[in-house]
């Protein structure tokens, strides 16, 4: 059956002139039929250089907004609409504005993992890999900083010289890590390093060996010596390390750390979004122009 519905996807791709970019958190099944996996800035970077029409995107929602907002003479499509991020609604644009208002010397500084239009009202955006390296380039002394808070005092605890004014965001996928039960895990597995993504509480940051965005965790995981690793992120994230790294173990943080939305997607829905062309998303061009020019300030770095 499997088999089948991928065939039938690999001709409706080429029929459309698509690709399939899909995110590292996704089902693995999903991971194995994408032209790409990645990030969501690295696979939106990918889908700005391709020869094609349609974005086939493997996420959620502000995902394929940010591939929109590189693409808009494409067609950019999800597989369920339904697939939101909490942590990106956490924040509207009308809370932003009026926490402009009242920090009017503050420069915006926001995570990619945000709506666009929080992005369009920002002055730069910035990744999980690059936060240090983007608000040591913003001059202002004062930074807002939206929507996750973790990573923004992961960030802030690295420099002192900037005052902070942290959105109240998170993702909950990132909350079900515990210190007490990554210690336990640690006695199970004496030799592994703890890998930690920045979104998580700081608590469990404060007992990593490294601490990585996705993108880094693949790297580290390839360069590190050694051969176990408990993996604090989106359970998904396993798939990809152990198919990257088949003679090492990786050990999920928590089983519990699922994303719901992450795991929206399917072989069918795939096939019925390539088929009818569905769900299409779009981004208001002046949004789209405001959001383009924060995170072409971030690329620029």
């Amino acid at each position: 059956m499997q088999t089948n519905i991928i065939k039938k996807i690999n001709l409706l791709k080429e029929k459309r002139r698509a690709i399939i970019l899909v995110h590292n958190y996704q089902l693995p099944e999903i991971q194995d039929i994408a032209d790409y996996v990645g990030d969501s800035l690295d696979l939106a970077k990918i889908s700005h250089t391709t020869d094609c029409k349609v974005i086939l995107f493997c996420g959620v929602r502000f995902m394929a907004e940010t591939a929109k907002i590189f693409n808009p003479d494409k067609m950019v499509i999800m597989p369920d609409l339904h697939a939101g991020c909490p942590m990106a609604d956490m924040i509207t644009a009308e809370q932003l504005q009026k926490k402009k208002e009242s920090h009017p010397d503050a420069a915006v500084v926001t995570y990619i993992n945000s709506t666009a239009d929080v992005k369009a009202l920002s002055d730069i955006c910035c990744t999980s890999a690059n936060g240090v390296k983007v608000v040591n380039s913003v001059k202002n002394d004062e930074i807002i900083f939206t929507p996750d808070k973790y990573l923004g005092s992961y960030i802030a605890n690295r420099m002192k010289n900037k005052k902070f004014y942290l959105w109240s965001g998170y993702c909950p996928t990132h909350m079900v890590f515990s210190k007490e039960g990554l210690l336990k895990l640690k006695d199970e597995y004496p030799d592994a390093e703890i890998v930690v993504h920045p979104e998580c509480r700081l608590e469990i940051q404060g007992i990593a060996d490294a601490i990585c965005s996705t993108s880094q965790m693949i790297t580290y995981a390839g360069k590190s010596k050694a051969e176990q690793f408990i993996i604090c992120t989106e359970v998904g994230m396993l798939y990809r390390l152990k198919k990257e790294n088949p003679t090492k173990e990786f050990i999920a943080g928590s089983p519990n750390a699922v994303c719901p939305n992450m795991k929206l997607s399917n072989l069918e829905k795939v096939f019925w979004a390539l088929e009818d062309l569905k769900f299409e998303i779009n981004v208001e061009e002046s949004v789209r122009q405001a959001a383009l020019k924060a995170i072409e300030k971030m690329i620029a770095i």
